[in-house]
C-alpha cells in the first residue's frame, strides 16, 4: 500500500477526478483550492476587523490603540493635535458607556461584551493562523485523494474541511482563554478600554516572556512539525472521521505550541493594532516557510531587547518618582 492517507476519495476513485463542474474542478487541483477557501477566510476576518477600525477611526484616537496606529489618525480629527488636546477631544466624542462595531462599552464586561471580545480574537485567528496553516492543509488535501483501505468513505475534500475545523478549534480555544485574559486584565485596570496596556511593565514583560519563548526546545519542536508536515502525515493515518478531526486538533496543538508566544503580544503592541496583527501574522508564516532557525532567533532577540527597554524605563520612572 503506498504511503498516504488511508481515506478513500468518495466520487474521485482514489485517482485523478473525472468530474466535471467547479466541484470536479476543485477535486482536480486540491492544494489551489485549499489556498482559495483559506485566503477567503481570511478575508473573512481581516474584513471584521477593518470593520472594527473603521467604527473607531472617526470617534477615537487611533494613537491609544498602540504603537503605529497614530497614522489612522490622518482620517479624523484628532490629525495634528498634541497628546493632550487629543485625550479631552476623545473624552468628549466617546464618553463612557458609548460603544463602537465590535467593541465593549465599558470596562465591566456583560455577556454581550465577552461575546464581542470572543468574536474578535476569532477573527484574529482566522486573519493570523489560519493562512499559516495553508501548506499543512493544502497537503493533507494532496494525500487524501490517494488510494487507501480507510473504513469510511468521505470524499477527500470533506476529510480536509473536517481536518481544518480540528485545527481552527485549537484556536478558538486560545481565544476563549485570551477572552478572560483580557476581560480580567481590563477589570483589574491593567488593559484600557481601548485595549492597550496601561502600563510599560506589562508590555515589557509580555515581550521578555515571548522573546524567551523563541529559544526554547518546545518552540522549536512544534515549529519543526509545522515545517514538515509530510513527514507528520505519512505516520499519521486517520481511519475514521473522529480520527480525522482527531488530527487537526494535533496539528493546531503543534501551530499553538509554535506560535502561541508571538500571538500574545498583542497584549502588548495593543489588541486591536491591525498593524501588529499584520506584521505578526507575516512573522509566524516567515517563520514556517523557512527552515532556517535564523529568523526565531533574531525575533526573539528583538523581543528581548524591546521588552528589556521597557522595563528599563518603568524601573526609571519609579526611582524618579520615588525621589
Amino acid at each position: 500500500m503506498p504511503a498516504g492517507l488511508e481515506i478513500s476519495a468518495k466520487g474521485t476513485g482514489g485517482g485523478e477526478p473525472r468530474g466535471g463542474g467547479l466541484w470536479g474542478l476543485a477535486a482536480r487541483h486540491p492544494r489551489a483550492t485549499v489556498f482559495a477557501c483559506i485566503g477567503v477566510a481570511a478575508l473573512a476576518g481581516w474584513a471584521y476587523l477593518a470593520a472594527m477600525v473603521a467604527a473607531m477611526v472617526p470617534v477615537m484616537d487611533m494613537d491609544e490603540l498602540g504603537p503605529g496606529m497614530v497614522l489612522f489618525n490622518t482620517f479624523n480629527i484628532f490629525a495634528g493635535l498634541p497628546t493632550e488636546a487629543r485625550v479631552l477631544l476623545a473624552a468628549i466624542c466617546l464618553p463612557e458607556g458609548a460603544s463602537t462595531f465590535g467593541m465593549p462599552a465599558s470596562e465591566l464586561w456583560s455577556a454581550h461584551d465577552m461575546l464581542l471580545v470572543f468574536v474578535m480574537w476569532a477573527a484574529m485567528a482566522l486573519a493570523m493562523m489560519l493562512p499559516t496553516a495553508a501548506p499543512v492543509i493544502a497537503t493533507f488535501a494532496e494525500r487524501a485523494r490517494q488510494p487507501g483501505e480507510g473504513t469510511h468513505s468521505l470524499p477527500a475534500g470533506w476529510a480536509t474541511l473536517l481536518l481544518a475545523l480540528g485545527y481552527l478549534s485549537v484556536w478558538m480555544a486560545y481565544a476563549v482563554v485570551a477572552t478572560g485574559a483580557q476581560a480580567a486584565l481590563t477589570a483589574a485596570g491593567a488593559l484600557t478600554p481601548m485595549m492597550a496596556p496601561v502600563t510599560t511593565v506589562l508590555a515589557g514583560t509580555t515581550l521578555v516572556a515571548a522573546g524567551i519563548y523563541q529559544f526554547t526546545p518546545a518552540k522549536a519542536a512544534c515549529l519543526w512539525r509545522c515545517r514538515n508536515p509530510r513527514l507528520f502525515f505519512a505516520s499519521h493515518r486517520p481511519r475514521s472521521l473522529a480520527e480525522t478531526f482527531r488530527l487537526g486538533v494535533m496539528q493546531g496543538l503543534f501551530c499553538l505550541g509554535c506560535c502561541w508566544a508571538l500571538m500574545t503580544v498583542m497584549f502588548a503592541v495593543g489588541i486591536m493594532n491591525v498593524l501588529w496583527i499584520a506584521l505578526l501574522g507575516l512573522l509566524m508564516g516567515l517563520e514556517k516557510t523557512f527552515l532556517s532557525d535564523r529568523l526565531p532567533r533574531l525575533v526573539g532577540v528583538f523581543l528581548l531587547l524591546w521588552g528589556g527597554f521597557l522595563l528599563m524605563l518603568a524601573t526609571l520612572g519609579h526611582t524618579t518618582l520615588a525621589r
